[in-house]
């Protein structure tokens, strides 16, 4: 009896999911949809007996804390990612969306993709993946520290436009109380669906990580949090005010 009692508890001590395991992940410091993407992975991992961490640091920052290991991978981030950062492994299917939107003060057209705001100064977060690959070959962009740091470039008229996720743009104009001058052009340049990222020593999670990402999508509970999570976001700015 004393045996078997020792074997269920050495089976016990060593299940990879046990409840005091934890995943520290770079988050992108003031940026809000990292926040949304970074409540839902703890969703995610709280079905798996797993608690989350987050590193907040700049977007450049976290890719080269994620990529060397030194955190156990990103939050979220675009597709193409694996390419250019072979050790970060990609979980399918997608863990979030992000709308890219063109802000302006003075100007107002429709935007047709990225090609339509070409001729223009453009500012975007530096680390912001999207933002990047949308911009690059473009000949005025001014790649700035952060969301908050952009807004207020953008309200000195440090350039024509800026570029960030429609929603984390929203939040960020409201909590300068900068409203009633920046405003976001329409429609956005696209939709992107993003994934969350794990360091390679976490292959073996991996796909555990991607069927509850997969459960929760075809369940409906990831869109509902995501809605209650941006809502949230968006009320909270609401009410600093």
């Amino acid at each position: 009896m004393w045996r078997l009692a020792v074997a269920c508890l050495s089976l016990l001590v060593a299940a990879p999911t046990q409840a005091q395991d934890t995943i520290r992940l770079a988050r992108i410091a003031d940026i809000p949809d990292q926040y949304v993407g970074g409540e839902l992975l703890r969703a995610v991992y709280a079905k798996l007996n797993i608690r989350l961490e987050f590193e907040d640091v700049p977007g450049k920052r976290a890719l080269a804390l994620s990529s060397a290991g030194e955190v156990d991978g990103e939050i979220q981030r675009i597709g193409a990612l694996s390419r250019d950062y072979p050790t970060l492994i990609q979980v399918t299917p997608a863990i979030n969306y992000i709308e890219p939107a063109v802000f302006a003060t003075k100007l107002r057209f429709e935007v047709a993709g990225w090609d339509s705001i070409r001729d223009y100064s453009i500012g975007i977060v530096r680390g912001v993946g999207s933002s990047e690959a949308g911009t690059r070959g473009m000949a005025r962009v001014t790649a700035t520290t952060g969301l908050d740091n952009m807004v207020r470039m953008l309200d000195a008229d440090r350039f024509d436009v800026m570029v960030t996720d429609l929603f984390s743009g929203l939040v960020a104009v409201s909590k300068l109380n900068l409203q009633s001058r920046i405003y976001p052009l329409s429609p956005p340049l696209e939709r992107i669906y993003i994934y969350h990222y794990l360091h390679e020593r976490h292959r073996d999670l991996v796909p555990k990580v991607g069927k509850v990402i997969a459960e929760m999508e075809a369940s409906g509970e990831l869109a509902a949090l995501r809605e209650a999570l941006v809502k949230q976001v968006l009320d909270k700015q609401v009410l600093d005010k």
